[in-house]
């Protein structure tokens, strides 16, 4: 009897329909007949651990279980050939199906992640197309977090207010007895002289605008002692009104921004910032800056660049693409708020391209087929990140720049999407598109702040707590409501007080008038599942590393400490001769046994903030130096003693501790092909080509 009732699952067609009903982006009561659009016909693999989900038309839908997605594969292609053994083959999973089919009746129970999940990369739930008891549940997990995510909010935000409260009698106690509190900020006078700086500006921005709607047909007349704004000259100017917009800060200082839409593989529609000196560069069509198919690194480029891409610049003026990447709550806006001295707006005026990349969702959340109330539409963490957003993001900027290669830079979480992509398990073969990594404060081994009381509560609840606590949608979005109605001023302070408490650092190195405008461009929209990976109870706040166990990182310690174990490493290492003639490195095998990146790995350059509490930069570079990684080559690494983790993009010192040296690495690092076609940056004429020793 058992077998009678369950031999029609043995059936391929019947097996692939099934799948297909349960990974669809609709049920099929709720598709439109004569255009079933929404059903998920095939899995794509990104890479051999990424699948993602292709719909009849063409479509994408992310974050689909390895299993279900070869199953599907497997009984589509059981369907297309009229395998005669799929029955046989199949057979002994009847009773797995039914199982499957009877948990997709209650989805969110069935997606809950079990206890213990792989410790650096767990698999993402599954959500099956939406119905009323998933919508039901969804709904609950909404309400739950609602209530539960913002009192967590607001007790982070009460300890914010009562650790200022020492600061502020401190503040009050010197103005008193007749002193300047701020006259122990290291750089005060510079400090004061920029404000003064922009108060002048501000002062002749108006003059000037008041003359213009005077004199309409007075061109600049009265620009005529200001000679530096020639080839940069300013579109903006006055009072800062404190807005979230790239573009208004980019013409506060004679550049521009245009927009692009990226799809990347899995769906997500992701936003591109390119700067250029309207001056020089004839600015791309609105129709051409739209996202194209879900293609990367498409044949149509060419070695030394398109003729389209080429034309947009005067001739002789072609400048080398640069491509940057922001960190964890951050937009790439966070490039843009310190005028000239800001990291992009340094390098855009130095002679590069520069383009501003933004990780799925940011400000403005969107996909090709799911909607905001979706879980599916929030359904990944940096994995994704880094195997889907990163190489769209260089696809689409070699394409619209017409060179084989660019130079990338990345900051905190930026640096860490790029190593976990760069990786040999994921996506090795994106080192061939990039020159150069510029990792500003590498986020790749967990600092001391991991072990704070906060996140260890994050840490030791369960996931289907953080769940209940976090939700399965956007990370306490209640932030994202504040930024919307509250004024730029306070928002500006109460997100410094509340970050500063987090992650334990101050604005003593930045310019205090500027510090408003820097978190106008934070927090944007993150996924609960992606704060999970982050802090939850299995990945980097427990394993404190993004691409090895605690156990691999505790024998390194133990090795590191050893001395005569580290004596013992590096005879290891050195190059015997073999019977070939050749020179085999067996202590070079011996050495990364435990790599994490291959031939294929770019030239790396890295700038450590020796102050940082949130990642712990001088580990990364123990394991390079002691021949942990065979095949990375280091180009260029920095240890700043007196800096924080945000100090490497906002300090006042910033361009000349790091600004100059990204601009020279990226430079020596480029292509010979690229150095022949681009102008110059400024300051690096007498930059030579570097001799990468992996090229021989």
């Amino acid at each position: 009897m058992a077998t009678a009732a369950t031999s029609p699952i043995l059936n391929p067609s019947d097996l692939y329909a099934r799948q297909v009903e349960n990974l669809s982006l609709l049920p099929q009561g709720q598709r439109n007949p004569k255009a079933p659009s929404s059903a998920a016909v095939q899995a794509k693999f990104i890479t051999p651990r990424d699948p993602v989900l292709e719909t009849a038309n063409g479509g994408r839908l992310p974050a689909v279980p390895l299993a279900e997605a070869e199953k599907l594969n497997r009984l589509k292609d059981a369907v297309e050939h009229q395998d005669s053994q799929w029955a046989e083959h199949m057979g002994n999973t009847t009773t797995d199906l039914a199982a499957e089919q009877e948990a997709a009746e209650a989805p969110l129970n069935y997606a809950f992640p079990p206890t213990k999940t792989h410790p650096l990369f767990p698999q993402l739930p599954l959500y099956g197309p939406p119905s009323l008891l998933r919508n039901l549940q969804s709904f609950g997990f909404r309400l739950s977090s609602a209530f539960l995510s913002l009192a967590f909010l607001g007790t982070i935000v009460l300890g914010s207010l009562f650790t200022s409260i020492p600061l502020l009698f401190q503040h009050v106690y010197l103005r008193l007895s007749f002193r300047n509190p701020d006259a122990r900020r290291p750089f005060y006078e510079e400090e004061k002289r920029r404000q003064r700086a922009r108060k002048e500006s501000a002062k002749a921005w108006k003059k000037r605008r008041r003359r213009s709607k005077i004199c309409l047909n007075q061109d600049h007349d009265d620009e005529g002692d200001d000679g530096h704004h020639d080839e940069f000259e300013p579109t903006e100017g006055g009072e800062d009104p404190l807005i979230c917009d790239v573009g208004y800060y980019a013409r506060r200082v004679g550049l521009d921004v245009e927009e692009f839409s990226v799809l990347t593989e899995d769906g997500f529609i992701i936003t591109l910032w390119h700067i250029y000196n309207p001056k020089e560069y004839r600015r791309t069509p609105s129709s051409h800056r739209g996202h194209d198919d879900p293609i990367v690194f498409p044949s149509k480029n060419c070695e030394n660049g398109n003729d389209e891409p080429a034309q947009r610049y005067p001739p002789g003026k072609r400048k080398y693409p640069v491509l940057l990447i922001h960190g964890l709550l951050q937009s790439a806006g966070a490039y843009c708020t310190n005028d000239d001295d800001s990291l992009a707006f340094y390098l855009a005026k130095s002679g590069y391209d520069v383009w501003l990349g933004n990780n799925r969702h940011g400000f403005c959340p969107r996909h090709q087929l799911l909607t905001y109330n979706d879980p599916r539409f929030w359904n990944w963490n940096i994995r994704q990140m880094g195997v889907m957003d990163l190489p769209a993001l260089v696809s689409r900027v070699l394409s619209e720049t017409g060179f084989p290669k660019l130079g990338l830079v990345g900051h905190s979480q930026g640096t860490t999407e790029t190593f976990v992509a760069l990786a040999k398990e994921q996506r090795p073969d994106l080192g061939g598109k990039i020159s150069v990594f510029c990792a500003l404060c590498p986020a790749v081994y967990a600092g001391s702040l991991i072990g704070k009381m906060y996140f260890k509560f994050m840490r030791i609840i369960s996931p289907g707590m953080f769940r209940l606590i976090f939700g399965i949608h956007a990370f306490i979005p209640f932030m994202m409501t504040m930024h919307k109605w509250l004024p730029g001023s306070l928002y500006g302070v109460m997100g410094y007080r509340v970050f500063s408490f987090l992650f334990n650092w101050s604005d003593a190195r930045w310019d205090r008038g500027l510090r408003n405008r820097m978190f106008q461009f934070a927090p944007v929209y993150v996924s609960a599942e992606s704060m999970r990976w982050w802090l939850g109870r299995e990945c980097f706040a427990s394993q404190k590393c993004i691409l090895a166990t605690r156990e691999e990182g505790r024998r390194e310690e133990e090795e590191d400490e050893d001395e005569e174990a580290m004596q013992e490493y590096f005879e290891h290492g050195k190059t015997h001769h073999t019977e070939e003639g050749g020179h085999e490195t067996q202590g070079k095998k011996w050495r990364g046994r435990n790599a994490w990146y291959n031939e294929q790995v770019p030239p790396f350059a890295l700038w450590v903030a020796g102050s940082d509490e949130l990642v712990d930069g001088r580990r990364l570079l123990r394991r390079f130096e002691r021949g942990r990684e065979p095949h990375v080559r280091v180009v260029h690494q920095k240890v700043i003693p007196e800096y924080e983790h945000l100090d490497v993009i906002w300090a006042i010192d910033m361009i000349e501790k790091v600004g100059q040296e990204v601009k020279e690495v990226i430079w020596r690092t480029a292509p010979p092909s690229a150095r022949e076609v681009c102008t110059i940056p400024k300051g690096c004429e007498k930059i030579g080509v570097w001799d990468d020793p992996g090229v021989r």
